[in-house]
């Protein structure tokens, strides 16, 4: 993490991709998979594309990997389209890239191969790479185990945020809930904040300080707008 991505070239289901060159200014959650026609695979993508809006509305973008060729990939996804139901999702058209990868090239730069998982699959990988190209996070699940993709969204919710308001989000944070305040950096401002002189910030002790910041005023700051 905080380190730029690495770059490659790749072929995807929706052409040619050049990363992250093609996606300078935007958000990108870049995730792989084991393998094509394979069950817990097929629910996650079900999940990534039904969300992928709700994704695009944080200028995020969702471009995934796995190592099997692009004709598998196309009768895959075409069967998700055609022939699966999972939940109330149906119909589902997964209309972000899928890149082929079948030498491994790109999995191996990411560390999407574990050879004591398996040698020839990836795991489940997910990287949140912000606009400037910097990975700022990395999951990993295992080949038995589905993503939260929920979380992942959380997670970009999170990280906007922090880079707006110069905030970090506590554990299981949602827009509108309080946002930690950065450690105080001096015994004045420590003493201020437990007298209560800090403006709309509340500490339980000197390291621990919170503040407000409504969901509206979070929505505002890292939701795209309408036309934008």
């Amino acid at each position: 993490m905080g380190e730029p991505a690495p770059a490659f070239t790749a072929t995807t289901t929706q052409g040619e991709v050049n990363f992250p060159a093609d996606y300078a200014g935007k958000w990108v959650i870049f995730f792989s998979h084991p393998a094509d026609f394979t069950p817990v695979c097929t629910s996650e993508f079900m999940t990534f594309a039904a969300m992928q809006q709700q994704f695009a509305a944080y200028n995020t973008e969702l471009l995934g990997l796995s190592v099997d060729g692009l004709y598998s990939h196309i009768a895959w996804l075409r069967s998700i389209k055609d022939k699966i139901a999972y939940r109330d999702m149906k119909d589902i058209e997964v209309t972000f890239p899928l890149i082929e990868d079948i030498s491994m090239k790109v999995a191996h730069k990411y560390g999407m191969i574990m050879p004591a998982e398996h040698s020839t699959e990836a795991v489940r990988a997910v990287f949140v790479i912000d606009p400037k190209g910097v990975i700022r996070t990395i999951l990993y699940y295992p080949l038995s185990t589905g993503r939260n993709v929920d979380e992942v969204l959380r997670v970009v919710k999170a990280l906007q945020t922090a880079d707006h308001f110069g905030v970090a989000t506590p554990a299981d944070w949602q827009p509108g809930e309080r946002v930690i305040v950065p450690p105080a950096g001096s015994c004045g401002t420590a003493k201020e904040r437990m007298e209560g002189q800090a403006r709309d910030v509340e500490c339980a002790d000197w390291y621990f300080c919170t503040k407000d910041i409504p969901a509206d005023e979070v929505e505002a700051a890292i939701r795209v707008k309408d036309g934008a």
